[in-house]
């Protein structure tokens, strides 16, 4: 009732499928026998169904009872032909009439229609009824009973077109193993003379589980690299597979997952992937929310943009990070140096903020508004313990620091030789802007705004201005700077510390800035792996390098779950202490009031109530029991009074000692709970 078909978009389309596709198709085989199934649904509506037995993994076909106007009951079944098909003792002939329906007629329908049909990419949909007395209602709980003894209306098959622009290798889970190998063979996952496995979820599961039941890592190993097809799978078998891929030791490093899924079978798997891609419009809302990525086309082609926009923002994020970086050691070493050297910062407050706002907000709008290209998909993925600054860009940070310290130091100590101008050093505190320092500042500034071109390239790339028309926003971000620098420098003044410069003097820190592009093609020169210094930078200690001795007893054999399961019992069990004590407690209080009621002389003082025996506790507490000795461990005996305790001076406190605790009567209330606990 949920899967309609509505008509479709262009005239001479085919009908728009919504909602289940199998539904959808036989239906669209109904309309191709010129029948009306609406008006079927019409006669019969939702709230007619008697009985409803939903589509699930584990019987793999789902059915329908309707209750006849003389009080006989019809049950209609569809699922996996190979299923349905043994519990038919009946098959309706060419002309309506049922007929029996032998195991050899069985085998002749599986090797004549079942299997060609397979073998085409067809999946195979068995469709029976089974008709019930009015006399005697059956017991609808019982499944086995009730999906029996049913009588076969028809085989049909359903094709699900390849897409063209799926040409990965997957792992499919369909229904039959030749259905799955066809389809696999035109996705071109199975590729002739190639070594691989098709198998169903029965014959993987006894391929990699030992007598008793477990799943062997080592088994395991020896078939997933050779698996292409798992047919008949189970959600169990999808969530061994993946689990079994991600704890792989086969390689050297650890293996990423990616899952691809639209129903709530492929849940379990959905979530333990790595990434897990859930379809937006045939996904179920299970799919969805075990998912990390959502195709809202439903399109595997998104996969690929996914990647392609994911591999886009980590690249922006490093080309902004190299950039800034580069910006902040030049500027934090020329301010301090420069303070200490020549008791006066060279850049200014007001000119820091300049470059701050440069560094900060153009650079982020300039260099993470990159879109993305198909370039991208053309390089590695990055490692799964890959440092954001990789050893490229620590050269290139390194590198252009070097060049921008050496000209601006260059430029405060002798610049004013070399541009014949007065020196801006030692200058008194509150003089007028000197050119020495403003041609300081403004060469910094030129020098930031041409590697903010290099900053577009992070993988030693030599091209900076590949593309660099795509980018709109970078390019009117760097000649907006340009503009801003200019009036800054020229119409600033005082504000600013700056002093207005000759055409000569903006040439040279021009080209100076110019010099950060050729600088950096020198950069590119070197080969990183050549930087000795730089081959751990920004790499933590692996497991490897950590001493035997530090390494925890039996490391590779802990698992994390399995500590957050420890952890979780131990804190029970303490729990259990606690209200254990607590209960005593409570004993002791309430055989304390009962006792002490019958005694005048106990009303006059609270301290009377309090050093009653009864109620003194024991000094040592029982240790909370943890996960090895929680079984083993003896509960502690029964604590019964021994006598009067000694009082203290102060008349409130209990000689721990003979601090005891009494067992609550048997039948109250109190010994209930805490046997039970």
């Amino acid at each position: 009732f949920l899967s309609p078909l509505q008509p479709p978009e262009k005239e001479g389309g085919l009908p728009r499928q919504v909602g289940n596709k199998t539904e959808c198709a036989l239906l669209g085989f109904v309309l191709d026998l010129k029948q009306d199934y609406q008006a079927v649904r019409n006669e019969v509506p939702e709230e007619k169904l008697y009985k409803v037995y939903t589509f699930n993994s584990v019987r793999k076909s789902m059915s329908t009872v309707l209750r006849n106007s003389n009080g006989s009951f019809r049950m209609y079944s569809k699922g996996a032909s190979e299923i349905i098909l043994r519990k038919c003792t009946k098959i309706l002939d060419k002309n309506g009439d049922p007929r029996v329906f032998k195991v050899k007629d069985r085998d002749e329908m599986v090797k004549k229609v079942i299997e060609p049909m397979a073998c085409h990419g067809l999946r195979t949909i068995c469709l029976a009824f089974r008709d019930f007395p009015a006399d005697a209602e059956p017991d609808w709980d019982s499944e086995n009973e009730i999906l029996s003894d049913l009588t076969c209306i028809a085989v049909v098959g359903i094709e699900d077109p390849v897409r063209p622009e799926v040409l990965t290798p997957l792992c499919p889970g369909w229904d039959n193993i030749n259905t799955a190998r066809a389809i696999a063979t035109k996705c071109g996952i199975l590729l002739p003379g190639e070594d691989f496995l098709c198998l169903e979820g029965k014959e993987f599961n006894r391929l990699i589980r030992n007598e008793k039941g477990e799943v062997e890592q080592e088994q395991l190993d020896k078939i997933w690299p050779k698996l292409r097809v798992l047919a008949r799978s189970s959600p169990t078998d999808k969530h061994t597979l993946v689990k079994g891929i991600i704890d792989s030791t086969v390689g050297d490093q650890r293996q990423v997952v990616a899952v691809t899924g639209d129903g709530t079978n492929d849940g379990p798997a959905l979530k333990k992937a790595d990434v897990g891609f859930a379809m937006g419009i045939a996904g179920t809302d299970v799919a969805k929310e075990a998912s990390d990525i959502i195709l809202t086309d439903d399109n595997f082609t998104s996969i690929v943009k996914a990647v392609m926009w994911g591999r886009n923002v980590y690249d922006s994020i490093s080309k902004f990070l190299q950039f800034q970086l580069t910006v902040n050691v030049v500027a934090v070493i020329v301010a301090f140096t420069g303070a200490c050297i020549t008791q006066d910062s060279p850049l200014k407050a007001v000119q820091m903020l300049w470059v701050n706002l440069i560094m900060d907000t153009f650079a982020s709008l300039a260099l993470a508004t990159e879109p993305p290209s198909e370039s991208l998909l053309l390089r590695k993925p990055y490692g799964r313990n890959k440092p954001l600054i990789s050893r490229t860009m620590m050269k290139n940070i390194l590198g252009h620091a070097v060049y921008q310290l050496t000209i601006i130091f260059t430029l405060l100590f002798a610049g004013e030789k070399f541009f014949d101008i007065d020196s801006g050093r030692n200058a008194p505190l509150h003089s007028p802007p000197t050119e020495h320092y403003t041609i300081v500042f403004n060469t910094f500034v030129m020098m930031q705004l041409f590697n903010e071109i290099n900053a577009r390239k992070i993988h030693g790339e030599r091209n900076v201005f590949e593309a660099i028309y795509r980018n709109p926003i970078f390019c009117t971000v760097v000649l907006g700077t340009f503009a801003a620098q200019i009036i800054i420098v020229e119409f600033g003044g005082k504000p600013f510390s700056c002093s207005g410069l000759t055409l000569s003097q903006w040439f040279w820190c021009i080209f100076i800035g110019v010099g950060e592009l050729l600088w950096g093609q020198l950069i590119c020169t070197v080969p990183t792996s050549h930087l000795k210094f730089l081959k751990e930078a920004g790499h933590g200690i692996t497991k490897e390098e950590i001493p035997e001795e530090e390494l925890p007893e039996d490391v590779d054999e802990i698992d994390h779950a399995e500590m957050e399961l420890r952890r979780g019992q131990i804190l029970w069990f303490r729990g259990l202490n606690r209200i254990q004590t607590q209960i005593k407690v409570v004993n002791a209080f309430r055989s304390s009031l009962y006792e002490g009621l019958e005694k005048p002389e106990s009303r006059s003082s609270i301290h009377n109530f309090m050093t009653h025996p009864e109620f003194i506790l024991e000094e040592d507490e029982p240790r909370t029991p943890f996960l090895d000795g929680a079984e083993d461990e003896p509960e502690p005996e029964a604590l019964t009074p021994r006598g009067p305790a000694g009082l203290n001076t102060n008349n409130n406190a209990v000689d721990s000692d003979r601090a005891e605790l009494s067992v609550p009567e048997p039948g109250s209330p109190f010994h209930s709970l805490e046997t039970s606990v």
